[in-house]
């Protein structure tokens, strides 16, 4: 740049060659004042332009304030050639905070550039974006941004940028940014050959999923094949290897994606990720001597196992895992072991087991000692974390220990970690009281109130502590030194239960009375006003040393602090009342029980970890697994009850129930549920990550016949046909999704998708992950493996997304309803109505009457209502019913969890009158209502109509 300059490069020169400050500043005032007079007088070109607001800038980076320049900059960014370009945006990105009046002139400009064909400007337009961030240019060019992200002509160097800028903007002004509505189009890019473009749409991701994981769920599967794709199919470029490593990078951050989300429930992509962390830690079971390839592969690593550790805490990668971490605890290089401990800590707070890592206990306790604070830092975590019933005693005494010689950086926590820790795993009153109060004698000038808070409640609440209390508080105070918080929780304990000792040698009023009031005069006001307290209640019990305490009060009563002096006068007049006047015994009644409460320590120590941009899914303060405390003290606010069983209420009595039961047609009484008949609105499942469902005549046409048969067309457009083949058995099934690419051109980015109302009741997964590319004029299968758990409403949504020039996404039902895992039974007559009888009328029935339509003769038609029935499940008993146009039909609806639940049929046609009557009666009154509508809805006349529902 300065090359093609010679002023600038004169004048660079001459700023170097400034042997002192003043000369420096003479030189630059003097070339100030001259572009001032250049840029008032007008009539430059673009060169000058370009030239004096690069001096500008020049100067305004070593430091001197500037106020020229600005509206020749703006100009500058309207250029038509590159240099010039370059400098102006250049000059509004140093020059120009994001509240500048000039960035409102500059906004058209920068619009100008993203919308041109040639991608260095869009490359000047997007850094400049990125660098001044401000509210009013990202509401007026984040959906230019966008739109370069998205286009299929952008070069990839233009969306990698285009990305990471919209991140910038999301991180500054997240309200502007439609998050939910971008998300199927933003995630669709993670499928892009070009990883570098993969990499900054993750980071983008990363950020947004956090915000609103429901919208970017879908994200998951995607991340889960590229990961795949990478480790265990090395499908990957040599460029993007770094040292053997296939871009370390990306597999961190979507490591790190996965993590966003509790665990999948899809087989498939279980094993899928099994398969790549059991890689990952394969991998570095192979030292190398290369030390950028071990910072790389032990970077992804340690994701891996966190990963590992959200996944399942107790599987076996992660005792794979632990040996791994082991190693790296005692690895010569600092930030190893910063990093093995560091993810040793989230195992311990996550796992059930900790023998794996007690093994290293006497490493992790030498770590405290590491001359690296981080390392410190790091195993008092994991200490923390790993602590139970079984070493609390070990791992607290170590900690109190190095307490005394530990950096001032790490004793507040250090306190609040073996506070919480003593508290939780004391297994005897007497550890406790000993441990805290060397607590507060070690390091009183870092113990908050919440610390001696929670002691008094503790001995407060706990009588066998209280005379133990008050003799080891007492022998502290007799040191030389006390600190303040010792004071204070020693005038508490002795005010309260100083009595149970006063019999006691060494222990009488005078000696508690002298040792007491000799640390006052080190004390802050707010402690001397608790030993006042301390010593009214002293009036009251121990009367001997009465004129003592009185002297004290009569001196306080003249001092300048107004609480002092207040407490003073007011326990003046209480001790100088009568003997035989019952008030100051009323008023200095022992303190009752504190009410249960949650301990305040583990909120103080939850605050002293603040967030950052990077959220991470786990801290040390929040994320240990709740293990068994110790019964000596109970953990607040909890209280013992005794459980007993309750009575269910069986919807069937025991003699319909074992009279079905000889026929296979029972189920155990199913728990009443009450989930909405209707359709998610559009809202709703957008909230979820699933687009609204693609409407159509057609559509629901198909989806209506599929009900009752197996194979058919489920969607067509001029794009894709959407097929379906499905067979079932018990409560299992599979179902063969067929999608065909109808057009010339491949789709890109294809991604199909399930999502289930209710995953207890139904689960619905795919065997395998679809290809990301669906060639021309192709098809693929897709199976579907189903299993029916419980009675369940709503069928699965099917989401079949992919690039055509544009996002496109279309979600359709899945034919899979509770009437798919019915199985006909045949009975006969006899048997069909004493069934019938046995179960009965509501509300295990369900019977409506609707209109029909008759046949091309006038006649019911007889083969379809058969048709309906028969595919339906159920089974058409003959000769049960009289009247030829009736039919009768048994079945058995088959779930996972539930059993069996019996159902029967009867539909009863009317030709005369138009109408149809059907009736189900059923062991389960949820299967009754649900199968009713679906007979129903193929045979009515008009379906949208209402239909007339009686009971009988």
């Amino acid at each position: 740049m300065a090359t093609n300059m010679r002023g600038l490069t004169q004048f660079i020169a001459d700023i170097r060659g400034a042997r002192v400050r003043e000369l420096e500043e003479k030189r630059i005032n003097k070339e100030m004042a001259n572009i001032r007079k250049r840029f008032k007088d007008g009539n430059l070109d673009g060169y000058q332009k370009k030239k004096y607001v690069a001096k500008v800038i020049f100067t305004y980076i070593l430091g001197y304030k500037v106020d020229i320049g600005h509206m020749e900059a703006v100009n500058l960014i309207s250029s038509s050639k590159y240099s010039e370009k370059q400098i102006g945006y250049l000059a509004v990105t140093l020059l120009m905070h994001e509240n500048s009046d000039f960035l409102r002139l500059v906004v058209n400009s920068i619009r100008k550039d993203l919308n041109d064909n040639n991608e260095i400007h869009n490359c000047l337009a997007l850094h400049a974006i990125a660098n001044v961030g401000s509210q009013e240019m990202a509401e007026a060019l984040a959906e230019d941004v966008h739109r370069l992200l998205i286009s299929p002509t952008s070069e990839n160097f233009v969306r990698k940028k285009a990305g990471l800028t919209l991140l910038r903007l999301y991180r500054k002004h997240p309200e502007v940014i439609p998050a939910q509505e971008w998300a199927l189009r933003i995630v669709s890019i993670m499928d892009d050959p070009d990883l570098g473009v993969v990499l900054s749409v993750t980071s983008l991701i990363l950020a947004l999923a956090q915000d609103h994981p429901e919208a970017y769920s879908i994200a998951y599967q995607k991340a889960v094949d590229r990961l795949n794709r990478l480790i265990v199919q090395h499908e990957y470029a040599a460029t993007y290897s770094y040292y053997k490593v296939p871009i370390p990078w990306l597999q961190i951050k979507l490591l790190r994606l996965l993590q966003i989300y509790p665990p999948s429930d899809d087989p498939t992509l279980q094993v899928m990720l099994q398969e790549v962390l059991q890689t990952i830690m394969n991998n570095c079971n192979e030292p190398s001597r290369n030390v950028q390839h071990n910072n790389a592969q032990h970077a992804v690593l340690f994701e891996a196992i966190n990963l590992a550790i959200h996944l399942d805490g107790n599987s076996p990668l992660v005792n794979t895992a632990a040996v791994l971490l082991a190693r790296f605890i005692s690895s010569k290089e600092t930030n190893v072991r910063y990093l093995g401990l560091d993810t040793m800590a989230h195992l311990a707070a996550r796992t059930d087991n900790l023998e794996a890592i007690k093994k290293h206990q006497g490493t992790i306790i030498l770590s405290l000692r590491d001359k690296d604070i981080s390392v410190r830092r790091r195993a008092l975590d994991l200490l923390y974390s790993m602590c139970d019933v079984d070493n609390s005693e070990l791992i607290v005494g170590e900690l109190l220990r190095y307490l005394k010689v530990a950096d001032y950086g790490l004793r507040e926590e250090m306190v609040l970690k073996i506070a919480i820790l003593t508290e939780k795993y004391a297994s005897t009153y007497k550890w406790y009281v000993d441990t805290i109060l060397e607590l507060l004698s070690a390091a009183g000038d870092h113990v908050g109130e919440e610390v001696w808070y929670r002691v008094v409640q503790i001995v407060t609440n706990t009588e066998d502590l209280q005379a133990y209390a008050a003799k080891v508080v007492f022998e502290y105070l007799k040191s030389p030194s006390s600190h303040e918080s010792l004071v204070k929780v020693g005038g508490y304990i002795l005010g309260e239960y100083g009595h149970l000792i006063a019999n006691e040698p060494g222990y009488s009023p005078i000696e508690q009375f002298q040792v007491l009031h000799a640390k006052s005069q080190f004390c802050m006001a707010p402690t001397r006003s608790l030993l006042l307290s301390t010593y009214i209640k002293w009036v009251n019990v121990f009367p001997e040393i009465k004129p003592q305490l009185v002297n004290v009060f009569e001196r306080y009563r003249h001092v300048l602090d107004v609480d002092l002096q207040q407490r003073a006068c007011e326990f003046y007049a209480l001790a100088m009342r009568p003997e035989e006047d019952e008030l100051l015994q009323n008023v200095c009644e022992e303190i009752p029980p504190f009410p249960p409460r949650e301990s305040a320590l583990i909120n103080r120590l939850n605050k002293k970890h603040g967030d950052s941009e990077d959220k991470r899914q786990w801290t040390h303060s929040n994320g240990t697994l709740e293990r068994q405390p110790s019964k000596m003290i109970r953990k607040p606010g909890t209280i013992d009850t005794n459980g007993h069983g309750s009575t269910s209420n069986g919807d069937i009595s025991q003699e319909i129930a074992s009279s079905l039961a000889g026929l296979d047609l029972t189920s155990s009484p199913l728990a009443m549920q009450s989930p909405s008949s209707l359709p998610d609105t559009s809202a709703t499942l957008a909230a979820k990550g699933i687009p609204r469902l693609t409407a159509g005549p057609n559509i629901d046409r198909w989806f209506d016949k599929l009900l009752y048969t197996p194979e058919g067309v489920l969607y067509e457009d001029v794009q894709i046909q959407i097929g379906i083949k499905s067979k079932y058995q018990g409560p299992v099934g599979q179902v063969a999704v067929y999608v065909g690419n109808k057009m010339s051109a491949p789709l890109t980015s294809f991604t199909t998708a399930l999502h289930t109302e209710d995953g207890e009741a139904l689960t619905a997964s795919f065997i395998k992950i679809a290809p990301s590319t669906l060639a021309p004029r192709t098809q693929i299968q897709q199976i579907v493996q189903v299993e029916c758990k419980k009675v369940f409403r709503k069928p699965p949504i099917l989401v079949v997304s992919f690039i055509a020039g544009a996002h496109q996404a279309i979600a359709v039902r899945l034919p899979i309803v509770i009437t798919k895992f019915l199985e006909g039974v045949k009975l006969g007559p006899a048997d069909f109505f004493e069934r019938w009888k046995l179960i009965g009328g509501p509300p295990r029935e369900a019977q409506s009457i609707f209109p029909i339509s008759l046949d091309a003769t006038g006649h019911i038609d007889l083969a379809k209502q058969r048709q309906v029935v028969s595919g339906h499940g159920f089974q058409i008993l003959e000769g049960i019913d009289p009247n030829p146009s009736n039919l009768v039909g048994a079945g058995i609806v088959h779930t996972a969890v539930d059993g069996k639940v019996g159902c029967l049929l009867r539909l009863e046609p009317n030709r005369e009158a138009k109408l149809s009557r059907v009736t189900i009666r059923s062991t389960s009154e949820e299967v009754a209502s649900e199968v009713q509508k679906l007979v129903q809805k193929p045979l009515a006349a008009d379906p949208s109509a209402p239909a007339e529902k009686r009971t009988v």
